[in-house]
């Protein structure tokens, strides 16, 4: 499975691991690569294996799932992370979506959308609730992005609000007719230019200032 999205599953029960790993081995693009039972394990395997999608838990020992992700982000680590909670309330789901990752599925989640959510992340979309991605807006406002809009070119207002809308780096090269590496490199001017971390702060910022339809 050379073209299979390589997974690092992190949960402190074994469980859910165990559950997780059987659902996902059956599908043919997806390879489970390794366990973590807490979230310090959890980054040591993401740096040991380089997963490309890391299905992370919030709740666990030794360190939780939102320190993890803050490691693997002063890391460089370039794997996404998509949160699997058993938590509904926005207090524990919102640090985690500020911390870097890439949205968030609940653990009773069908397993057919689990496998389109890590299929989707893999590709660069952002997964978020329209009230969380409220929550976020409310609590981040005036925290980030202090850059001023207007220092984007017009084409780099066209990508960031392509980002807003969920599109991935490969979405919005074939709708703006440009190379990958030529988006990549929009996307990292701006957000060097609104002083944001991430997409999923540049898509925060579009909504924000109603650059989304």
């Amino acid at each position: 499975m050379a073209d299979a999205i390589k997974v690092l599953v992190v949960d402190d029960h074994q469980v859910v691991r165990r559950g997780l790993r059987t659902f996902l081995e059956v599908q043919e693009d997806i390879e489970v690569v390794g366990e973590a039972a807490d979230g310090a394990e959890g980054v040591a395997h993401a740096e040991e294996l380089r997963p490309d999608v890391v299905l992370m838990d919030v709740k666990m020992p030794v360190m939780d799932g939102v320190d993890a992700l803050r490691r693997l982000r002063e890391l460089g680590n370039p794997a996404r992370v998509l949160i699997v909670t058993s938590f509904t309330e926005q207090r524990t789901v919102v640090p985690a979506l500020r911390a870097g990752a890439a949205g968030y599925v609940y653990k009773d989640v069908d397993p057919d959308a689990l496998a389109g959510a890590i299929r989707s992340v893999h590709a660069g979309h952002i997964l978020l609730q329209p009230e969380v991605a409220g929550a976020l807006l409310a609590q981040d406002e005036g925290a980030f992005g202090q850059g001023r809009g207007t220092s984007l070119t017009e084409r780099e207002r066209e990508v960031l609000g392509l980002i807003a809308d969920g599109r991935s780096n490969r979405e919005i090269a074939r709708a703006l007719v440009l190379s990958e590496k030529t988006v990549k490199t929009h996307v990292s001017n701006i957000l060097m230019k609104l002083d944001l971390a991430d997409r999923t702060q540049a898509a925060l910022w579009a909504v924000r200032h109603g650059m989304t339809d």
